[in-house]
């Protein structure tokens, strides 16, 4: 490896996720270890434009890869969507002498990125932190597997309530563009019906298997719904059509939002995070740039980021199929 470089920066943007932790200490530490500083910037974007940092090193990120959310911060910058923005950030990270930026966050993050690097030559390498796994050239994203867990624990739970009092259960989960999480969690949480963006089912399947479970002998269901499904304009007139349509059912709706953000990362999710910004790093040192690292067949890839945003991961229809089978 042939080490180019003498400063990295690392920031997290975009929505929150679990893991984002580990990946600063992961890329903190891989710093250290190369000898490297390291400076961490301060609510994504909107810091490199500010020149809001911190100076990270081995020992002051310890303990934190246990924690969810970032210690960096994550916001949404305005200011960084124009040239101007952009300009004044380049300036910031030039005068810092930054060589290298790693980028922890979702598909907005990444286009940032990209542009940003275009416009000013800065050495941008992904990292794919985001609950939603909608990220190209990765088969996991930090967070997700946290996400899911959380999720399947509150439908243990509501299952639970939906048992005691014969009642069908509507959760609503994250996922406005993307039904990765609901269509997993669907599964693992036994749930009768999975209502995802990608697949459009229709009210009247969704009567049809409602009605089918009754007479099967359930006397109670839960219908997983992904925050972006298209059956209804949202889950609260989903539960109602059913009401109208089908008045044996007690619906209930249960919104579980920014709860799948939060909490302490999984093992999964905590190595994933180690095993990604740890190449990275590598990938900066060696020059390498405009970049994003992902992990396929439980490999550390790396791919360019022009490529990861011209696509989207597509879901496993064979889930569905699973999905039906075991509803019955």
């Amino acid at each position: 490896m042939t080490k180019r470089i003498k400063r990295i920066g690392v920031m997290t943007s975009g929505g929150d996720s679990p893991g984002m932790n580990a990946a600063i200490r992961a890329v903190a530490r891989a710093s250290s270890y190369y000898r490297v500083e390291c400076l961490g910037f301060m609510r994504g974007f909107q810091g490199m434009i500010e020149n809001d940092y911190i100076e990270l090193n081995a020992r002051s990120v310890r303990n934190i890869i246990n924690l969810g959310g970032t210690i960096l911060k994550s916001a949404r910058s305005k200011e960084f969507l124009t040239e101007e923005g952009r300009a004044k950030a380049a300036a910031n990270l030039k005068k810092a002498n930054i060589d290298a930026m790693i980028l922890i966050g979702g598909d907005g993050t990444f286009r940032g990125g990209k542009v940003f690097s275009e416009e000013h030559n800065i050495h941008v390498i992904g990292v794919p932190g985001t609950i939603d796994n909608d990220i190209f050239g990765t088969h996991y994203t930090i967070g997700y597997d946290t996400a899911l867990n959380t999720v399947i624990d509150a439908v243990d739970k509501i299952r639970d309530t939906a048992s005691s009092h014969n009642r069908l259960f509507f959760v609503e989960v994250m996922g406005r563009d993307a039904g990765f999480i609901a269509l997993n969690s669907g599964i693992g949480a036994g749930a009768e019906e999975i209502l995802i963006p990608e697949e459009d089912l229709g009210l009247d399947r969704l009567l049809n298997s409602l009605e089918r479970s009754r007479r099967s002998g359930k006397t109670s269901s839960i219908v997983i719904v992904s925050e972006g499904d298209k059956i209804g304009k949202n889950v609260f007139e989903l539960a109602a059509y059913v009401k109208d349509n089908l008045p044996y059912y007690d619906a209930k709706v249960t919104v579980l939002g920014h709860i799948q953000r939060g909490g302490s990362p999984t093992c999964f999710d905590r190595v994933l995070a180690s095993r990604l910004c740890v190449k990275a790093v590598e990938l900066a040192l060696d020059g390498q740039q405009d970049i994003m690292v992902g992990m396929m067949n439980n490999e550390i890839k790396s791919i360019e980021l022009v490529n990861a945003l011209k696509s989207k991961p597509t879901i496993n229809k064979e889930l569905l199929r699973i999905s039906d089978i075991l509803s019955v």
